[in-house]
């Protein structure tokens, strides 16, 4: 908040034109407001880019891990040729020994991943969504969108354009675009963005616990 001696900075009103267009108020809260939204969309600004950069290196991170451990919700290629191939192996056999062909082991075509890995890649895969989320949303507020435009860019980007006018009037513009600010409820939207995050990280820490 800015700290000046309004007092001295703005001279006093003249009789009855204390809330004129020219008056000292307005004069002290277009200062207050413009301190105040330039501290606000500063932070606000500055913890999308922090959001966006970590939830890509951890997205990043986990899509690596997943590569790895999505593998085990599949059988193996390459242990079922192998375990057709002796099956195969052992018919030749028998044909030629004149062995029984029934008391030869039939190789399973059928494939259920273990209970673990379900868990791991469930609550990982979950993870990443969550974590994409966060940096589709913060991708979203920083740059904006069709969509997303009047919403969240407006004010990021816009809030802060220059006002012209009188003191009066660019209290009132500024009031509104706050207003607006609130209604659409952006700072709240922002900031349940690291609870996301946050819960991002745990459920790959779950996973991971259980993997190893």
């Amino acid at each position: 908040v800015a700290s000046y001696d309004y007092m001295l900075k703005y001279p006093e009103d003249e009789r009855y034109h204390e809330l004129g267009d020219e008056a000292r108020i307005w004069k002290v809260y277009d200062d207050e407001a413009t301190a105040f939204d330039n501290d606000m969309v500063g932070e606000l600004s500055d913890s999308l880019d922090i959001l966006l950069v970590f939830a890509g290196l951890f997205s990043a991170v986990l899509t690596t891990f997943m590569a790895q451990t999505s593998q085990s919700l599949s059988q193996d290629s390459t242990q079922l040729s192998a375990s057709y191939l002796s099956e195969l192996t052992m018919l030749v056999r028998a044909n030629m020994n004149s062995t029984a062909i029934l008391n030869i082991p039939l190789t399973s075509a059928t494939f259920s991943p273990a209970i673990l890995d379900l868990w791991v890649n469930g609550l990982w895969f979950t993870s990443l969504v969550i974590s994409l989320s966060v940096a589709l949303f913060a991708v979203l507020a920083k740059h904006g969108n069709i969509v997303f435009y009047f919403i969240i860019q407006q004010w990021l980007r816009q809030y802060m354009s220059i006002i012209t006018g009188t003191p009066r009037e660019r209290a009132f513009i500024r009031q509104f675009r706050f207003d607006g600010l609130e209604k659409w409820r952006v700072q709240p939207f922002i900031g349940m963005l690291p609870t996301l995050l946050h819960l991002a990280l745990i459920l790959f820490l779950a996973g991971l616990v259980i993997f190893l």
